[in-house]
């Protein structure tokens, strides 16, 4: 009978490249998400009952063992960027991630894969980071072989980042505001992460922490640039103080408290802190190479999805041809 892997997330924005791999490995994939009829989209990956979306809540122990019965391997791409209700930094990405590979443990599944982020630090005051790290320490004392991936800033056709402000780019005047304008990232393709985590649960990767960054190196204010570029777009990138996006963060997340999360925070406190910080691998930190994967660059996929934010569309390329003719 073909293996089995529970992904734990498997219907986010990084786990359905995860699953879309294992699946074309031959392996059965079991999607464990809170929603499972809204993942159903994940079920063409592979051939009809291989990839299986079944409900899972990571802060149920018993949800936990049920989703992870009989899996020769796991992978734990459950997240959260607002921490709100139930769903708080410290319970999703601490405990969880802590159940989760203790269970693992229990079960005696041969491989666990675990997503971070860089600049996971149990002792970080951004909660974010702080809870990142926290559950990397509790998933390697629980799980000592387990892989950690830590990318950095991740894009691709399904990402909230580009498209975010593509769209508000296309939407809205003159300026394009930021925050943390001189803020490093080094982004990486969604589909080059993946490829890190198959790896890892083919046993291919050694135990242990790779932090993820493509091959470019950029500022926040850059990035805003290149994005500009690929939609066709002439904005002037303004950058928001980080006092001043402070207490925007604090407006923000009062009016998501006193709404009961109604109205989801557009920038929080905790997000400001984040973004002082530059997020890229470390010097020291093996990463893509030593898994033998050689990372996108992202002038080769932005212009793949980003198109639609054009003024012209899917049509940009005719209409600025016939902008050249002459009568």
């Amino acid at each position: 009978m073909s293996k089995l892997v529970t992904i734990y997330g498997g219907s986010g924005f990084v786990g359905r490249y995860i699953a879309r791999r294992m699946a074309k490995q031959g392996w059965r994939v079991r999607v464990a998400v809170r929603r499972p009829n809204e993942a159903l989209y994940v079920k063409p990956y592979g051939a009809v009952g291989q990839v299986e979306p079944i409900l899972c809540n990571i802060r149920d122990d018993d949800s936990v063992r049920a989703a992870m019965q009989g899996a020769d391997a796991v992978v734990n791409c459950v997240g959260v960027l607002v921490s709100l209700g139930k769903n708080s930094f410290d319970a999703v990405q601490k405990d969880g991630a802590a159940r989760i590979a203790r269970i693992a443990t229990e079960q005696g599944v041969g491989q666990m894969v675990h997503l971070s982020a860089i600049g996971a630090d149990a002792v970080s005051t951004c909660d974010y980071k702080r809870s990142k790290g926290e559950g990397e320490a509790a998933v390697q004392a629980a799980f000592p072989g387990a892989v950690i991936l830590r990318p950095s800033l991740i894009f691709g056709t399904e990402d909230g980042f580009f498209n975010r402000f593509a769209g508000m780019a296309a939407l809205m005047g003159p300026v394009l505001p930021v925050v943390g304008a001189e803020t490093k990232f080094q982004p990486v393709y969604v589909d080059d992460v993946a490829a890190a985590a198959e790896k890892a649960v083919l046993g291919e990767a050694e135990a242990g922490i790779y932090e993820l960054g493509g091959p470019d190196v950029e500022t926040m204010r850059e990035l805003m640039h290149r994005m500009l570029g690929v939609i066709q777009r002439r904005r002037g990138v303004v950058n928001i103080p980080f006092w001043i996006a402070r207490i925007m963060g604090w407006s923000f997340d009062m009016v998501q408290k006193f709404s009961f999360g109604l109205v989801p925070a557009t920038l929080s406190r905790d997000q400001v802190k984040a973004l002082r910080e530059d997020n890229v691998v470390a010097e020291e930190a093996q990463g893509f190479e030593a898994l033998g994967i050689q990372p996108k660059a992202m002038g080769a996929i932005l212009p793949d999805y980003l198109w639609r934010f054009r003024p012209s569309g899917q049509y940009a390329a005719i209409t600025n041809s016939a902008k050249n003719l002459k009568a």
